[in-house]
């Protein structure tokens, strides 16, 4: 399969900037059966739905994960985006796995600094490895944590593709209103859309909601470099499922109910807790490892509620084993004529 079956024009314009009021985006329904598409708004939702579906959304959290500072003692500019902690807080600081810029200037022993009105926090490259990534040692020269220090002195780790720097709103706004675990570098985004209005109107109308946690890495953006589909490794996410969650997901297949998924991050952890548990979703915490294209075979999901994605992307081969290719492909160009907008801060698309 060629990666390049996966392509499609996309008029820059339609690459949204800002989102909308959450609640307001636009909504393409996709027949995944006869590949009809119906244009709706995510308010329509509880109208679209029905009683005894089971929304399952991913309550991963944001962090401000993208820090910018200074080289000691030289001054030189450096970005820094964090992607996972090594090891817990100790005496001496928390180790880091980080992508550094530039990354030719800064080797091991490089020291950078962090600084503004949140404190002061300070980073030692410890070790370098491929692609810029850098092991590095963080800790606090003011009286917060570390942790508290990310917080106050990191950025909105906007996408790449949104082509403006992050502003106070964005750290509202590119969150969920159900996101509750720390640990995520980029937003579920299909999760953007929903309000606290939305979900009680879903609720009124008997439509269950369970909640999972998958951190969202790097990898989300990762080009897709390989010319064969086949040739493509993603990068591993961890994930939990807990006890809630999957006695929630066991009734519904029980019963006959469909479990719609709340973007690809969700789906990604059904389906590859699925195959550890043999077809079940059960309890627990993992690394979600399998790459989703066409010709894999849904275990959980039965609808799927997701963003349009980026040309030759892994998301949009995911979204493209669920529909088909060529359906999702026409949903794509009808988007377009729609004027849609697209990526993270873009509209909805429900496929059923």
């Amino acid at each position: 399969m060629q990666v390049d079956d996966f392509d499609f024009p996309l008029p820059p314009e339609l690459i949204a900037q800002e989102a909308v009021p959450r609640g307001a985006s636009r909504l393409l329904v996709l027949n995944r059966v006869s590949g009809a598409c119906d244009h709706r708004r995510i308010g329509d939702l509880p109208r679209v739905l029905r009683a005894g579906d089971l929304l399952v959304v991913n309550d991963t959290r944001v962090f401000a994960a993208r820090l910018l500072g200074r080289r000691v003692p030289s001054g030189g500019a450096v970005e820094c985006l964090l992607l996972s902690r090594q090891t817990e807080p100790d005496e001496r600081g928390e180790l880091w796995s980080a992508l550094m810029h530039p990354g030719q200037k800064l080797k091991p022993g490089a020291l950078v600094r962090f600084e503004g009105a949140g404190g002061v926090l300070m980073a030692e490259v410890l070790e370098r490895h491929f692609q810029g990534r850098r092991t590095i040692r963080l800790w606090s020269e003011s009286d917060r944590s570390v942790t508290d220090s990310i917080d106050a002195l990191g950025h909105v780790p906007l996408p790449p593709y949104v082509s403006r720097a992050d502003t106070p709103a964005d750290r509202e706004r590119y969150q969920t209103v159900f996101a509750r675990v720390r640990g995520s570098v980029a937003a579920p985004t299909a999760g953007l859309h929903f309000s606290t209005a939305l979900l009680d109107d879903l609720r009124a109308q008997g439509v269950e909601l369970a909640a999972i946690t998958l951190h969202v890495g790097y990898g989300t953006f990762k080009p897709v470099k390989a010319a064969r589909v086949e040739d493509h490794l993603v990068d591993p996410e961890p994930y939990a499922i807990d006890r809630d969650a999957a006695d929630r997901i066991a009734r519904a297949r029980n019963e006959g109910r469909r479990i719609i998924a709340v973007g690809t991050t969700t789906t990604r952890a059904l389906e590859d807790a699925a195959r550890r548990g043999d077809g079940s979703v059960r309890a627990g915490a993992a690394s979600a490892e399998i790459f989703i294209y066409p010709g894999f075979e849904f275990q959980i999901v039965n609808a799927l509620i997701t963003n349009f994605h980026l040309p030759k992307s892994s998301l949009l081969m995911l979204v493209s084993a669920f529909a088909g290719r060529e359906r999702v492909l026409h949903a794509y160009r009808s988007a377009i004529a729609e004027g849609y907008r697209f990526y993270s801060y873009g509209d909805a698309m429900l496929i059923l």
